[in-house]
């Protein structure tokens, strides 16, 4: 029975990084963000908002301290004076213009506390109807206030209301997160890199390409994962090797007797009354035979071939000539090329296994492959025979277990090799009719 995940945690799965390098960066890059969310906002709430509103009260102070200025002394004289004193003084340039409506007030995107700190200082100090534009000059921020028959517009230098803190503060904020993460990227990539070298020779090994031991390397659980690794790599060869040598000392054994057997057949005589019982014998001799070969070729595997880059179509073509020899009826559609790595004669063996057994049950043969997807390739093998029963199908594949192939290795031997290249083989009805044996394997 499936347990179905929650939706949130099917969320996350689908949002978190699969690969184990991203996940590691990731257990770094999030601890690493929170604390400097944190200590800009410790900054932002606390220091910064007390330096931006002390800045603002000032420059507000000084522009209705002007006003006022201003209005005690309305001579022409008089003002020049108190607008020349502005800017010797408080740095700011004051012109005064018709009274026009207000400009609309513009504001940047990213709105700081100092924006909000010096519109309230105006309305707590000046009292008078105001805007502010934040974006026409890049040097000053312009402040428009009415008055009672004139309109000011004052420049006030934005070093007056931005302290360099801020930029120095966030410079060291983005600057040392990128480090870390450089830091901690360059690291977890050569700790992932020995695990995927791991990964990768166990794979190859899976499949019967022998790459020879790896090279320890990485974190000390690594290493010892790749010196274990190394070690059951000689101990599978080693048990391979003895299993084939005694095989095959085995049916050197057996079949110096059969041998026997069967000149001793040889020389009686054919036209006899035991001419049926000669037969017979004859047969038997026959299937021994047979036996052993399939007993030798089930625990040869398929030896020491190492797989190379291989044409599957022509492996397809000589599989369905062979066949065509014997008197079975076989079709091939196939395209003229379909490159993948494989043990050419290991697999043309797999897929005769295949044609064999579909040859002994029926007339027609439809042998096809097709590349499916950019991972895989698929190769058919359609018969119009009487097919397996569904509840059979996994059963054929198990040694000794299929007496319609003799001595029930054959459909055994070719899962075995398929599945040391990386695919597998699964039985289906045909469109023929009869049974399909469908063969995956990877590009």
């Amino acid at each position: 029975m499936r347990v179905r995940l929650p939706r949130q945690t099917r969320v996350v799965k689908k949002v978190l990084p699969r690969s184990l390098f991203g996940r590691s960066l990731l257990i770094v890059l999030v601890p690493l963000l929170l604390t400097e969310a944190i200590a800009l906002a410790l900054f932002y709430g606390s220091h910064l908002s007390v330096i931006s509103r002390r800045f603002a009260s000032s420059v507000a102070s000084e522009i209705a301290t002007t006003i006022d200025l201003l209005d005690r002394f309305p001579a022409r004289d008089d003002r020049s004076w108190v607008l020349a004193g502005a800017w010797d003084r408080f740095e700011l340039s004051i012109q005064v213009l018709p009274l026009v409506p207000l400009p609309q007030e513009r504001r940047p995107i990213w709105i700081g506390p100092v924006e909000d700190e010096l519109a309230a200082a105006l309305r707590q100090q000046v009292r008078r109807p105001f805007t502010i534009d934040w974006l026409s000059d890049p040097q000053s921020v312009v402040v428009y206030v009415d008055l009672t028959t004139r309109q000011l517009m004052i420049e006030v230098p934005r070093k007056r209301l931005y302290t360099g803190t801020l930029y120095l503060f966030m410079l060291w904020l983005v600057g040392s997160a990128a480090l870390l993460v450089a830091i901690a990227a360059m690291f977890l990539r050569n700790q992932v890199r020995a695990i995927r070298r791991l990964a990768e020779a166990a794979e190859a090994f899976g499949m019967g390409r022998d790459r020879g031991a790896i090279r320890p390397e990485g974190a000390v659980e690594v290493r010892k994962a790749a010196t274990a690794f190394n070690q059951m790599q000689d101990r599978v060869r080693r048990f391979l090797t003895q299993r084939t040598e005694m095989l095959a000392g085995v049916s050197h054994d057996l079949r110096t007797p059969l041998t026997r057997l069967r000149l001793a057949l040889a020389m009686l005589p054919q036209d006899g009354p035991l001419k049926a019982d000669i037969a017979e014998m004859s047969a038997d001799v026959d299937e021994m035979e047979r036996m052993i070969r399939g007993y030798l070729a089930f625990a040869r595997g398929e030896g020491d071939e190492q797989a190379t880059l291989t044409n599957l179509a022509t492996v397809l073509e000589d599989v369905a000539a062979s066949a065509r020899r014997t008197g079975a009826d076989v079709t091939l559609d196939v395209p003229g090329q379909l490159l993948l790595l494989l043990r050419p004669d290991a697999a043309r063996r797999a897929i005769m296994n295949l044609v064999d057994n579909a040859r002994r049950h029926a007339r027609r043969i439809a042998l096809a492959a097709r590349k499916s997807g950019e991972r895989s390739v698929q190769v058919t093998v359609d018969d119009d025979g009487p097919g397996i029963p569904l509840d059979r199908r996994e059963t054929v594949f198990r040694p000794f277990a299929s007496g319609a192939s003799g001595t029930g290795l054959g459909l055994t031997i070719a899962r075995d090799i398929v599945r040391a290249h990386g695919g597998d083989i699964v039985l289906e009805d045909s469109p023929l009719g009869g049974l399909r044996a469908r063969i995956r394997l990877p590009v």
